[in-house]
């Protein structure tokens, strides 16, 4: 069976509702991809950094409770692993702080194999961090070379703000590498200053891969495929509790969909019809509704159930 690697950050998240911590749980962007992907029973594999102490012990018992191989976690020893500490506002949306101990610039990791339609998730500043940048850019090349669908979620925070023209080189580099890219309209106003997604696509985006989801809260998300596809799905209302993962479970469904629909690179390459990527942003978008109906990170055990009975029966 195809399986799904993930490479990115972990953090110890605590996240505070009032002012009031509500829940502590493991984090980070594809982090929690990669654990709702683990829960549906897909093979998946973890590349990250994590400290010698308690909480990154319990990182790593995490990812293997939740079916995700741990053993491309490098080990910082004698470091502490890393702190979020997530503010939710009114709107369940979270403001950050983060907490790091180690430096970030001995990254040395097994690389797991990489098989012709396996998926790669990255993105968030980790893939761009200048100080991991060369052993980022060398696994996703590897990956590449090696016939995998490469997913790049941009997700670039605001108090990353005055990095960007240092990391914007390494951004392009990671367009140019992905066959799916999504980004938000946070993501592109800070890079940017843009907010219309044509102008997005037409000046950044289009000039280094075709396929491109462009989403934006509660609004329609918007996919763009060359001139050929250009399309909103809009969003069904939930009672949110926090959108902490909304977008991470939203890569995590669009990643389940392509091996349930048996998806392959390139297909994608070549143009999807419009009805398979109708049935890719169901479950995207359904993946990123569960999770923001509770404090976890990651779809529920109930949710995963219910697609590992899809894709078994897609088998």
């Amino acid at each position: 069976m195809r399986k799904v690697i993930g490479i990115g950050e972990t953090v110890f998240d605590i996240i505070f509702k009032d002012n009031q911590p509500v829940r502590a749980t493991p984090g980070g962007s594809t982090f929690n991809s990669i654990i709702s992907i683990g829960r549906t029973g897909i093979p998946a594999e973890f590349i990250s950094e994590t400290g010698e102490d308690r909480v990154g012990r319990r990182i790593m018992d995490f990812l293997e409770e939740n079916g995700v191989s741990s053993r491309s976690i490098f080990v910082h020893k004698g470091q502490k692993s890393a702190l979020s500490l997530a503010f939710l506002n009114e709107n369940n949306d979270a403001e950050y702080a983060f907490y790091k101990d180690h430096a970030n610039d001995r990254l040395d990791f097994v690389y797991p194999e990489v098989n012709p339609e396996d998926i790669v998730i990255f993105g968030s500043f980790y893939a761009i961090n200048p100080v991991v940048r060369q052993q980022v850019r060398d696994f996703l090349q590897y990956a590449s070379s090696h016939g995998a669908i490469l997913y790049y979620d941009v997700n670039f925070r605001a108090s990353h703000k005055a990095d960007v023209e240092i990391v914007l080189p390494n951004i392009v580099e990671n367009l140019a590498l992905a066959d799916i890219v999504r980004g938000s309209h946070e993501d592109f106003q800070i890079l940017l200053g843009l907010s219309d997604v044509d102008e997005i696509y037409r000046s950044l985006i289009s000039r280094y891969v075709h396929t491109f989801i462009y989403t934006c809260g509660a609004e329609p998300a918007i996919l763009r495929f060359g001139s050929t596809i250009c399309k909103r799905y809009p969003v069904s209302p939930v009672r949110t509790v926090s959108t902490i993962g909304a977008g991470d479970s939203f890569n995590a469904g669009m990643a389940c969909g392509l091996i349930l629909n048996d998806i392959t690179r390139a297909q994608l390459h070549n143009g999807l019809a419009e009805n398979q990527w109708d049935e890719l942003f169901v479950l995207a978008q359904a993946s990123s509704g569960n999770v923001c109906q509770s404090f976890e990170n990651y779809i529920s055990l109930e949710f995963a159930k219910e697609m590992a009975a899809r894709i078994c029966q897609g088998k």
